[in-house]
């Protein structure tokens, strides 16, 4: 057992390894050691800059954004 809620069970030991069996709550997140890492070197890419596609939909936004302020306060809206 590790904390209160993760299991970790020896399901079947053989010539090419060992092969694991984890229980865990469903608001715990489970991976292999290799997606771990990948997820870790994505999330830190997007902190550095989320990157031209997203700077164009914040544009948009930020148009749609003026267009219906400007709209509720009873301007015509471009």
């Amino acid at each position: 057992m590790i904390g209160d809620g993760v299991e970790v069970r020896v399901l079947r030991v053989g010539s090419h390894g060992v092969k694991l069996g984890i229980t865990a709550p469903s608001n715990v997140a489970v991976h292999r050691r290799e997606v771990y890492e990948q997820i870790r070197a994505e999330n830190r890419a997007a902190a550095r800059g989320a990157g031209p596609a997203a700077s164009g939909l914040a544009e948009q936004l930020r148009v749609y954004l003026m267009a219906h302020t400007s709209a509720s306060k009873g301007e015509a809206a471009t």
